[in-house]
This record gives structure tokens, C-alpha cells and sequence, in this order.
């Protein structure tokens, strides 16, 4: 199992991108992870490409891109496109699930699918062997700074059970309250990232605070 950590950029000083994505450079994350959202999905409006350019121009690390978008197949292909090595639609937005993954895959990256809290993971298993990536929300998307919510555990070990029963290399992520004091335990459900925005961003030390969740 593995043990990453992609720090939100949602969450980092926009006077300041450049720094803050050098940071990341320097740290213990491996990926960065970059919150796409659209106001009518979720209710709140972050980014789109110029933003996700920016980070690409100077990061070395993998780029995780999650899009809270009404009908993400329009797009998949030009955030793949655009330096994304995973994009991850929300089963929740997508009118044909298997067209949207087929369109990010043709396009050079990798395909992840994100469950809102109240979505269950049996919707999965039809798509379980042609994805690379499951986003598990542990909040309700759209803001950061949420308290997590517990039963999102069985839903990674339930999750986790899908995965081997079909003997597939799909890994496991989780966005949302999460940070050193409760990683151990995500990580021991079974999840292989960790997305952390406030937890690492707002941290008195941001890197130190990655190796904490890293080690918890």
C-alpha cells in the first residue's frame, strides 16, 4: 500500500503560487493536487487552466487534478491536455461514466472517479477495472476546512474489498478533514492518498506538517 500526500492548492496563498509550488517541490509530497470547480456542481468557483498552467510551468511533482464540474466529459480531454497526469470527474456529474474515463485515457492520463458522501460505493463496480484512481469525498465538495466524516472509512474498507475482489491496481484517495491527528487511521482503512489543503497550507511549517501526515 502505498503513502502519498497531495497538498490542495485550493488552499495556498494566490499572491504567492509560485512560492508555495516551489514548497511543494522541496517536500515529502509527491503529488499536488488542483480543485476544479464550477459554482453549479458545487457551490462554490475556484479555478480552470490558467491556474493549472501556472503550476505545471514550475512543479515537479504529479499532478492530481479533481473536477466538481456539470458534465466534465466537455473538458477531461483539455485538462489532461494541459498537464494533468490524473483527472478524476464525479460519478455524481457525469452522464455517460465509461465515455468520460475512455476520453481521459485517450488523451495521456491517468482516470479517476470521486463519490460525493452520500454515494455509495456499489455504483462503482462496473467501472471498477477501467479506472486507475477512486476519490473518496470525506466532506461535502466544494469548500475546504470541513470536519471529517467517520463512516467514510467503511466506505474505503468496502471500497478496498471491490478492488481485490476484481485483483485491480486501482489506488485509493481521500479528500476532505483530513491531517496528522487522524491520517494513521485513514491510511489504515486501506486509502493510498491523502489530499490535505488547510492541514498543510495553514500550517505554522507546511513541509514538516506533510511528513507528520506522511509518518502519523
Amino acid at each position: 500500500m502505498k503513502r502519498i500526500v497531495s497538498p490542495s492548492i485550493l488552499s495556498a496563498d494566490f499572491g504567492n503560487l509560485e512560492r508555495d509550488t516551489l514548497m511543494l517541490n522541496r517536500s515529502k509530497a509527491e503529488w499536488v493536487h488542483i480543485d476544479v470547480m464550477d459554482g453549479v456542481f458545487v457551490p462554490n468557483i475556484s479555478f480552470g487552466f490558467p491556474v493549472l498552467k501556472a503550476v505545471t510551468k514550475v512543479s515537479t511533482k504529479v499532478i492530481d487534478t479533481h473536477l466538481m464540474i456539470v458534465d466534465p466529459i466537455r473538458y477531461v480531454e483539455q485538462f489532461a491536455k494541459a498537464g494533468s497526469d490524473y483527472v478524476t470527474f464525479h460519478y455524481e456529474a457525469a452522464e455517460d461514466v465509461t465515455a468520460c474515463i475512455d476520453a481521459i485515457h485517450a488523451a495521456g492520463a491517468k482516470a479517476g472517479i470521486s463519490i460525493k458522501p452520500a454515494t455509495d460505493v456499489s455504483v462503482l463496480e462496473p467501472y471498477i477495472d477501467s479506472i486507475d484512481m477512486v476519490l473518496i469525498m470525506s466532506v461535502e465538495p466544494g469548500f475546504g476546512g470541513q470536519s471529517f466524516i467517520a463512516n467514510s472509512l467503511d466506505k474505503v474498507r468496502e471500497l478496498k474489498a471491490m478492488i481485490a475482489a476484481h485483483n485491480t491496481e486501482c489506488i485509493i484517495e481521500i479528500d476532505g478533514g483530513v491531517s496528522a491527528d487522524n491520517a494513521s487511521q485513514v491510511y489504515s482503512a486501506g486509502v493510498d492518498v491523502i489530499v490535505a489543503g488547510s492541514a498543510v497550507f495553514c500550517a505554522e511549517d507546511p513541509e514538516a506538517e506533510i511528513v507528520k501526515i506522511l509518518e502519523a
